[in-house]
Parts: C-alpha cells; sequence; structure tokens
C-alpha cells in the first residue's frame, strides 16, 4: 500500500510503502509525484517503509518505467526504514538515477525530511 504523508509540501513529497506493492499503489504514487513535477519541475522524495514486503512483478515493471522516464526529474530520495536490506537498496539504486539518494533509520525520519529541504 502507498499513502501519501501529510508533511509533503513544495517539491518534497512523502509517501508510507507496506505491504507488498502492486500496481495500484503506483496509480497513487506517480500522478502524485507528477503533479508535483508539473508545479515544480524538480522533486524531493521521501519512502517510509513500514512493513514492507517488496513489489510483485507489475509492480517492479512500474517502478522500472518510473524511474526512466523522470531520471532526471528527481534531486533527493530519502530511503526512511528499519530493516538492513532497506539500506542495502539505498545503494543498489544510486547507479540507476541522478538524485543523490540517502538511507535514514526509522527514527530518523524527521531528519530525512529535513534533509530533503536543505539546498543542494
Amino acid at each position: 500500500m502507498v499513502k501519501k504523508l501529510e508533511q509533503s509540501s513544495g517539491n518534497i513529497i512523502g509517501f508510507e510503502m507496506s505491504g507488498k506493492l502492486h500496481d495500484d499503489d503506483y496509480k497513487v504514487f506517480v500522478p502524485a509525484v507528477e503533479e508535483v513535477l508539473k508545479k515544480a519541475g524538480r522533486a524531493r522524495i521521501l519512502a517510509s517503509f513500514h512493513d514492507f514486503h517488496g513489489w510483485d512483478l507489475h509492480a517492479a515493471w512500474d517502478d522500472l518505467k518510473f524511474g526512466s522516464k523522470h531520471v532526471i526529474d528527481i534531486e533527493k530520495i530519502a530511503l526512511v526504514g528499519d530493516k538492513q536490506w532497506e539500506q542495502w537498496m539505498a545503494k543498489l539504486c544510486k547507479p540507476f538515477t541522478v538524485a543523490k539518494v540517502k538511507y535514514f533509520d526509522a527514527a530518523e525520519i524527521e531528519t530525512a525530511w529535513q534533509w530533503l529541504r536543505e539546498p543542494s
């Protein structure tokens, strides 16, 4: 499930991601990010993972399409979680984006928001 976070504002948009992501989840995520891009030109994204179990095949394809379409539109990505594999995932995605990507532990979510607000 993907839920837009209330702290989102301006070119910064945050989501809580939980369970296993499906195609329908990207029908929430993609339009929300594209609306920010339409208004601000570039976006900064916070993804907070809570009880996250990955993607089904269709959602993985949706993620790949989104990433390739918006590779230069995303300035920063803050990944927030509490599992070692989520920290590893932050390192894995760095070569596939021009965005600055940083992992934060779940207890550091406010620090992640602050990092997104800082000038590049």
